[in-house]
């Protein structure tokens, strides 16, 4: 890892963006973390600690806590954007003006923009034009990393020198980026899991059984693949990090706020009820929505996913929905095509 001579800027103090700001406190680097609460900012100062969102870790005296764009981006030359997909366009939009000159944005967003269809790439790209940025996507549990446990991502950007520049200035022993060129894959992969986790944590609810979701997994593999095709991406990125890995590990515990959701819902709980306990976005719902709306656009079929998106936002039984799954025409089980 390089010397560091700038300050790096972390938008967003959820769960995710606070084990961001820790882990490049503990390599080292000076980080300022923007966070939307008042109260989140007092208490990071007072006590060390963000206990709305990651109870438990005591922060650095390194991590400068804002509610103050401007005072969180001064001098930085890094920024990693890691706010609720639906959020990112008004958010970035704000920030553009507070921006250093040449400084990298690091997509770690995870969704498809509800409104629009468009990626979290196509946002910043829309948003604010000319600016590098990478995407940096896998399997990521906050708590996890916020402890210093080891963990691994993708580190997708279309310039090679620019992703492994990145990968040597923030990557260490226990935050390994792997460098891949296929941004739309990595991103892709990094949204879809959430709906498939949804699916998963229904299976789970209902006690259909492991069989059950070993098949469902597999299923919502293919699926993720025949969108990132689609899309323009690789059929390789669907199978590392940001594909197959954030989705093993998303669909396979209960402390996923995805997976979570759907265990609620396979147990007879109204959606609504459950969100409206959480302080914390459930990124799969709204963008369940926003994948079926981009795989129709693009004549993908995606029967889980359409599935997700029914019963969590347009009031389906979860019954009916389950039984259509399974009343499905038999197929063969890969795309001859898409090789």
């Amino acid at each position: 890892m390089s010397a560091v001579t700038s300050p790096l800027a972390v938008i967003g103090a959820g769960a995710w963006g606070t084990a961001l700001a820790q882990t490049f406190a503990r390599t080292g680097h000076e980080v300022r973390l923007w966070a939307r609460e008042t109260e989140v900012v007092a208490s990071i100062a007072r006590d060390r600690e963000n206990p709305l969102y990651l109870p438990g870790q005591t922060l650095a005296e390194t991590i400068r806590a804002s509610t103050d764009l401007d005072a969180s981006l001064t001098g930085a030359d890094l920024v990693f954007l890691v706010i609720p997909a639906q959020f990112l366009r008004e958010t970035l939009a704000k920030a553009i003006p507070f921006l250093k000159d040449g400084a990298t944005l690091i997509i770690c967003a995870k969704g498809i923009e509800k409104s629009s269809g468009a990626l979290m790439s196509e946002v910043v790209g829309e948003v604010a034009p000319g600016r590098a940025f990478a995407v940096m996507s896998g399997p990521t549990f906050a708590d996890e990393v916020a402890c210093g446990l080891p963990t691994a991502v993708t580190l997708a950007a279309d310039d090679p020198t620019l992703g492994h520049g990145l990968i040597e200035r923030f990557g260490s022993r226990a935050l390994r980026p792997y460098y891949w060129p296929d941004v739309i894959g990595a991103e892709i992969g990094g949204a879809i899991k959430n709906v498939f986790a949804i699916a998963s944590g229904i299976v789970m609810g209902k006690a259909l059984g492991e069989n059950a979701r070993a098949a469902l997994l597999t299923r919502g593999l293919a699926e993720m693949r025949r969108l990132t095709l689609a899309k323009g991406g690789r059929a390789e990125t669907v199978m590392g990090l940001s594909g197959l890995g954030d989705l093993s590990l998303t669909c396979n515990s209960s402390r996923s706020r995805n997976t979570s959701l759907g265990i609620e819902i396979g147990r007879g709980r109204q959606v609504a009820d459950v969100l409206g306990e959480r302080r914390a976005v459930t990124e799969g719902v709204d963008t369940s929505a926003a994948v079926v709306d981009l795989a129709a656009r693009l004549g993908v079929e995606m029967p889980i996913a359409t599935s997700v998106d029914a019963v969590v936002n347009r009031g389906a039984d979860v019954d009916d929905e389950i039984e259509a799954l399974l009343a499905r025409p038999f197929r063969e089980e890969f795309d001859r095509d898409s090789f």
